[in-house]
């Protein structure tokens, strides 16, 4: 992940900060792949080391042939919503 596409997730959601390694763990070892909007990914891990509280992450990524890129990341407690979109692949 560049320092660019990490300022764009912070500056959107400002929260996300000092997450980075979490992010980076989701897209790792995720517990769910879900569909996205069009031909984007979604991961999804269950995290219960957040300042907030439990929370699910949830990072919006692209896989290209030899590459791939996040696009946003987020911290939601109702994970449900996302994962009615469909389920790719699962833990």
């Amino acid at each position: 992940m560049t320092y660019k596409q990490w300022s764009h997730i912070t500056e959107h959601h400002d929260y996300m900060a000092g997450y980075q390694d979490l992010v980076i763990e989701t897209i790792a070892n995720p517990d769910l792949i879900v569909k996205g909007w069009t031909d984007e990914l979604i991961a999804l891990k269950q995290n219960q080391k957040t300042v907030i509280s439990q929370k699910c992450v949830v990072v919006v990524y692209k896989e290209m042939e030899n590459d791939g890129f996040v696009i946003t990341a987020f911290l939601t407690s109702s994970p449900e919503k996302i994962i009615k979109r469909g389920i790719l692949w699962q833990k």
